[in-house]
């Protein structure tokens, strides 16, 4: 599948080359980084083909990672991959993962790579697992082995449940499960929705003894269509995309929309959705302009909150957009507090904690500089950034979380909700 892998930086220098297939070589890779690295094009597209090999490769902040192929494959396999592997660089380099980094870290990288590839096809790819067996120094060295946890580790890897290993115990069985969105929307001068979608995620942090198997059911309009008593109630969201963890049965969910697994130990992502349909829009926004003179103008923004009143966001920064050659802003809030940072380019609106179904406003009164007529300005949006716990903005809600082990325990569940703003936009 994946002749070669390799780590390249902003200079086109190679950190990290390891081959899986002799039908590439180091050469082919340096003729990509001459030709694309250098002119800067990698960023255009993430799949370039250079005399009949595939370059498919992925940016993380200076670092490009490449893996090269003569041979038609699944593409969207080897992106997947590629970015399965910088979470699990990312889980062994506390969230960080630059150049300094790897040159430090080479020996446990190339550790990394071989347990994740075999003979260029992904094997081993959750960065828990991975990190049982290595450790930063290399691979786990011990004066005397432990027969039974290399029993215990065989078994997870080669077993039916390989995301979790047997014989966990907990004096205290615990389950928590965040609802975490972002919603993404623009609106037009007249208010009206240009776009908007909501990009979420189903966290789980598992802390449970044994194989429990857990249960997780939703408000899916397509459930709710098969429960006729309850659709009189609720008729539900509709999911555009799903994407699940490998823990999740997918026949099951098919079969009945309720997400059954057996939970890995301790943090993953279980579930990752995006929904375009019915979104609750949190604020509604009035924005109105005017020039008092010709270098004098006059900013007046009106901001309600329309979700409950027990309801309370937090966190809210406002960035209104100014004319680049603003001097002197003056301006007056009825809540929180509002300052020009030229930086920005725009007055930053900083709001604490706003009740639910409020309406707040803010004056500004910008005098301008002096420029030539010829430049106009053109309004950028307004943009929104925000935090509103016990809110969804897709409206979905988890109806029910079970767990269920052999002996019986008692579990505690404990269920969020968290709304951010994500590129939350209104044009002016």
């Amino acid at each position: 599948m994946i002749s070669s892998l390799s780590f390249i930086n902003q200079k086109g220098e190679i950190l990290i080359y390891r081959v899986y297939k002799d039908d590439i070589n180091r050469n082919e890779i340096i003729q990509f980084c001459a030709k694309m690295i250098a002119t800067k094009e990698n960023k255009e597209s993430p799949i370039i083909n250079i005399d009949q090999t595939s370059f498919i490769h992925i940016s993380i902040k200076d670092i490009i990672i490449l893996a090269t192929t003569k041979i038609d494959v699944n593409v969207a396999m080897v992106l997947e991959f590629l970015y399965q592997l910088t979470k699990i660089c990312k889980a062994y380099f506390q969230g960080n993962l630059d150049e300094n980094c790897i040159r430090k870290s080479f020996v446990l990288i190339y550790e990394i790579l071989d347990e994740v590839l075999d003979y260029g096809i992904p094997q081993i790819a959750d960065a828990n697992l991975l990190q049982k067996f290595i450790q930063e120094g290399g691979i786990q060295q011990e004066t005397t082995i432990n027969i039974e946890r290399l029993r215990q580790l065989t078994y997870t890897l080669t077993g039916a449940i390989s995301w979790r290993p047997a014989g966990l115990y907990y004096e205290k069985n615990e389950i928590y499960l965040d609802i975490i969105e972002s919603v993404n929307l623009l609106i037009s001068r007249k208010g009206t929705v240009l776009r908007s979608e909501v990009v979420g995620s189903i966290e789980l942090r598992s802390k449970l003894t044994g194989m429990p198997e857990c249960q997780i059911g939703m408000n899916d309009k397509l459930l709710m269509g098969k429960q006729a008593r309850y659709n009189k109630q609720n008729s539900g969201i509709t999911i555009d995309d799903m994407k699940f963890h490998a823990c999740v049965g997918l026949p099951k969910f098919e079969k009945d929309r309720i997400i059954t697994f057996i939970p890995p130990d301790g943090h993953f992502q279980l579930m990752s959705y995006r929904i375009s349909e019915n979104i609750n829009i949190p604020f509604k926004v009035n924005a109105f302009y005017s020039e008092i003179r010709e270098n004098k103008l006059e900013i007046r923004l009106k901001i309600k909150s329309i979700y409950d009143q027990n309801i309370y966001g937090t966190n809210i920064i406002v960035k209104i957009p100014v004319p680049k050659n603003s001097v002197n802003v003056i301006s007056a809030s009825s809540i929180g507090k509002a300052k020009h940072e030229v930086e920005e380019q725009s007055v930053i609106w900083r709001i604490k904690k706003l009740q639910g179904d409020v309406e707040i406003s803010l004056n500004c009164e910008i005098q301008l500089g002096l420029t030539t007529r010829e430049e106009v300005w053109s309004k950028p949006p307004l943009k929104i950034e925000f935090q509103i716990p016990m809110f969804t903005a897709s409206g979905l809600r988890v109806r029910f979380l079970k767990v269920m082990e052999k002996s019986g325990y008692r579990t505690n569940k404990w269920i969020k909700y968290l709304t951010k703003g994500g590129e939350y936009q209104h044009r002016l």
